[in-house]
């Protein structure tokens, strides 16, 4: 009995999901509508994890996360923003001194080619400053969309997009909002269907219930506020707790 409830249980959650695969636009948008509204209620004002007190700052630690845990790049960062100061500071960095700064965060070579190459472009163009447009942040060292939007939107209050980190990327699938894997394609996707003046807490809210709730292997569904607007809620398909949409 209990296995025929099982089956019974997945066959309704495919052909939800295979529902909202199939979902006209306009539903999908007012579904959308919903998700950034339950998400503002419950997390009303979503805060980076990452610890900054200046844009330099915020920059340099998103550039550390890659392949990082947030936790770990604010245990380095702590002694490494008592040493340099200003985007000088680190333009002058000893790069092999600052390699084993950075070392535990991973990818420490190419990390701090990346900071002093960035530094110095803001010297050389910027008087020091972290300039506050898409084109020219990304076109700064170790700098993509999602260290640029993080930083637009986290430091100038600046909706230039959606931060798609690894659990934007999972909830975002997971809420059936896009089929994506590419994270630029993801936000994408995110931005057809939210409203810009909600971007910004939108990434930054869905992070948080990323971490909270809605976690890679186990996720908390009973918990989830987003549960019954949500395809994936209580079926887990796939060995990173995604489900297959294509």
């Amino acid at each position: 009995m209990v296995s025929e409830q099982n089956k019974a249980r997945q066959m309704d959650s495919t052909l939800e999901v295979e529902s909202i695969l199939i979902e006209p636009p306009q539903e999908k948008n007012e579904r959308a509508f919903k998700i950034e509204q339950y998400l503002r209620r419950t997390y009303p004002n979503p805060v980076i994890a990452l610890e900054f007190t200046t844009p330099l700052q915020l920059l340099v630690a998103v550039i550390l996360s890659a392949q990082c845990t947030d936790v770990r790049v604010n245990i380095v960062t702590k002694e490494l923003f008592r040493k340099y100061r200003t985007a000088k500071e680190f333009a002058n960095a000893n790069r092999l001194e600052l390699e084993q700064e950075i070392h535990s965060t991973g990818f420490y070579k190419s990390k701090a080619k990346n900071i002093i190459s960035c530094c110095q472009t803001l010297i050389e163009r910027y008087g020091g400053e972290v300039p506050q447009t898409m084109k020219e942040l990304t076109a700064l060292a170790g700098v993509g969309r999602k260290t640029a939007n993080c930083v637009l939107g986290g430091c100038f209050n600046i909706p230039s997009g959606i931060v798609v980190d690894t659990h934007v990327r999972r909830l975002a699938n997971r809420l059936g909002l896009t089929d994506q894997d590419d994270p630029e394609k993801i936000e994408a996707d995110l931005m057809k269907f939210i409203p810009k003046k909600d971007w910004i807490h939108f990434g930054n809210a869905l992070i948080q219930h990323g971490r909270k709730v809605c976690v890679a292997r186990k996720p908390l569904c009973a918990e989830c506020v987003l549960k019954d607007l949500c395809p994936s809620a209580f079926t887990i398909v796939g060995r990173s707790g995604a489900p297959t949409y294509k």
